[in-house]
């Protein structure tokens, strides 16, 4: 006998030695463990390679351990347990990477509320999101118009945590808040450009809301230019018309229109701002209130 079956035999043993034996567990006429909840065996026999001169196929047989179908399913269990936390541990870091403004951490699309409005604007971005392997394939992005407070930016959340959910990379932003951060430190635009390289969807909301200086559109240009020949997705909101858009005579605006025409969707959110509807359901109740009229009558 070799050095590595005195190797293997010195392991099977510390595993027999080791092994917990359930209340319920009991001993066959062959002296092996068998489980008392399933009845399979927990202690097998098992065959090692062991040649000799006379017999080069030589076994040499060995108790070892085994696991039941009780073993096999618990170590499924935890499996999955592990590989359940790791999954979220990984939503976790990317969420805390994406960016999104903490009124939208919570969007999705069972809170989207459905109206005949934005019907279509719901079934759309739900399968923007289901079928977003494509739209990385084709590097087809969505442009979000509309007026103020049609739930644009709202959707694009809601896009961006479905994908989150699934563990893509997604950064959420606005370039008011990129420009600040960038001004503040230099070497942040180089880290940001890097980060958004990165990332396979990002989202800029509210297009249009920085100022119109030649620095900032010069950075605003880099960014989607950068973003274009990356030929990954990108999702705007903007409050600006299609015709602001495509009537844009300063060159300086018309070329970043341009590059977003040409790889992205065009959807129009309409309706009645759903940011005065909730400020005017506030004031009536307010209102119902200071007047008394929510009193219960005794």
């Amino acid at each position: 006998m070799n050095m590595f079956m005195d190797i293997v035999i010195g392991a099977a043993q510390k595993g027999l030695e080791n092994q917990v034996v359930k209340p319920e567990d009991f001993y066959d006429e062959n002296g092996f463990l068998i489980c008392g909840v399933c009845g399979e065996p927990r202690q097998r026999i098992q065959k090692f390679k062991d040649p000799t001169p006379d017999d080069p196929e030589h076994e040499f047989p060995l108790k070892v351990v085994a696991e039941c179908r009780c073993d096999r399913e618990r170590k499924a269990e935890e499996k999955l347990r592990e590989e359940l936390a790791r999954d979220m541990a990984i939503v976790q870091t990317l969420k805390k990477e994406s960016l999104i403004d903490e009124k939208f951490k919570t969007a999705t699309f069972d809170n989207f509320v459905s109206t005949k409005e934005n019907a279509k604007n719901l079934k759309l971005c739900k399968r923007y999101a289901s079928a977003f392997d494509e739209m990385v394939k084709k590097s087809q992005g969505l442009l979000m118009w509309g007026n103020v407070g049609t739930g644009k930016s709202f959707a694009a959340a809601c896009i961006a945590n479905a994908l989150l959910e699934k563990k893509v990379p997604v950064i959420m932003t606005s370039f008011v808040k990129l420009l600040e951060l960038i001004q503040k430190d230099k070497d942040e635009e180089e880290a940001f450009i890097y980060k958004m390289g990165r990332a396979k969807l990002v989202i800029f909301d509210d297009l249009g809301a920085e100022r119109n200086t030649d620095y900032a559109l010069e950075k605003v240009y880099n960014v989607i230019d950068s973003r274009y020949r990356s030929g990954l997705p990108m999702i705007l909101t903007t409050n600006l018309t299609m015709n602001e858009m495509m009537d844009e005579c300063d060159i300086r605006y018309s070329r970043i229109y341009d590059r977003i025409f040409e790889v992205c969707y065009p959807m129009q959110f309409t309706g009645v701002s759903w940011r005065k509807k909730t400020a005017n359901k506030r004031f009536d109740a307010v209102g119902r209130f200071l007047l008394g009229e929510d009193e219960t009558e005794e």
